[in-house]
C-alpha cells in the first residue's frame, strides 16, 4: 500500500500517522522533519496560503458545512498579520487589512510559529504533495456528509464520548484504528485529540492519493506566493 501521511500541530511540535502497509505515529520537532518522511501524500490540518485581506473562501465553505463543529475552523488572518511576531503589530496589520476591520484572536496568534514554518517550506510545485486538510470536515466526510453531533473538547478539555464517536467514525471508514500502536507521548508534547485528528488527516491523505477527496472550494484561488488556498478531506 502506497504510504501518505496524516499531521496535526501539537505542543511538541507535529504528531504524523504514517498509513502504509501498516500505520505508525510519530513525533516530529519540525515540518521540515515532517517532509523526510516517506509519504506520497502529506495531509497536515494547518492553513496553507494566507490572504492579502481577512478570511479565505476555504473556511467560508467548510464551515458550511459543519454545524455545530464549525467553531473549529477559523477565519485566516491576512498575510502581514500572520507575519508578525508582536501580537499588537499582528492586530494592527489585520486590522488595516481586513474589511470590515478585524483584529486577530489570542488563540490564533499562538500558532501562527507553525503557519509560518510550513510557509517557509511550502512551494506551489510541493503542493501536489502536501495537503491542507482539517479533522471535522474528515468526520463530516466519514459520517455521510452529516457534522459530528459530539465535540471532541468541552472547555479545552479532550470530550470522551466526542473522541469515541471520532474512533468510531474512522474505523468504520476503512483507517485501521485497531492497528495502531499505543502512544507513549508525555500529554504536554500531544494530547490524546491530537493523535485522533492526525489519524484522520491520514484517511484524508489516502483520499487524496486516490483521487476521491472533495475539495473546498472546488476551484481555490492562489495567495501572492502562488499557493492554492482550499481544504480537502
Amino acid at each position: 500500500m502506497t504510504p501518505v501521511l496524516g499531521v496535526d500541530g501539537c505542543p511538541g511540535g507535529w504528531i504524523a500517522v504514517r498509513w502504509a502497509g501498516t500505520v505508525s505515529h510519530h513525533l516530529c520537532r519540525n515540518f521540515a522533519q515532517v517532509m523526510t518522511m516517506d509519504a506520497a501524500v502529506i495531509a497536515v490540518d494547518m492553513p496553507i496560503g494566507f490572504p492579502l485581506g481577512s478570511g479565505r473562501a476555504a473556511e467560508r465553505e467548510v464551515r458550511s458545512r459543519l454545524g455545530e463543529r464549525q467553531s473549529s475552523v477559523f477565519s485566516v488572518p491576512s498575510r502581514a498579520a500572520v507575519m508578525c511576531t508582536d501580537y499588537r503589530e499582528s492586530c494592527a496589520a489585520n486590522l488595516a487589512a481586513s474589511d470590515p476591520p478585524k483584529k486577530v484572536s489570542k488563540q490564533i496568534f499562538h500558532i501562527f510559529p507553525k503557519m509560518r514554518e510550513i510557509d517557509a517550506l511550502i512551494t506551489p510545485e510541493l503542493q501536489s504533495r502536501i495537503a491542507e486538510v482539517h479533522p471535522e470536515l474528515a468526520f463530516w466526510a466519514m459520517n455521510g456528509e452529516i457534522p459530528s453531533p459530539l465535540p471532541k473538547k468541552v472547555k479545552g478539555q479532550p470530550h470522551a464520548p466526542g473522541l469515541e464517536l471520532r474512533k468510531v467514525l474512522l474505523a468504520t471508514a476503512g483507517f485501521p484504528l485497531v492497528d495502531l500502536p499505543s502512544p507513549s507521548y508525555r500529554r504536554a508534547d500531544v494530547g490524546t485529540d491530537d493523535l485522533i485528528d492526525a489519524c484522520a488527516c491520514a484517511w484524508s491523505a489516502r483520499r487524496i492519493l486516490e483521487g476521491r477527496a472533495v475539495t473546498f472550494p472546488a476551484d481555490p484561488p492562489c495567495d501572492a506566493r502562488g499557493l492554492r488556498m482550499a481544504i480537502s478531506a
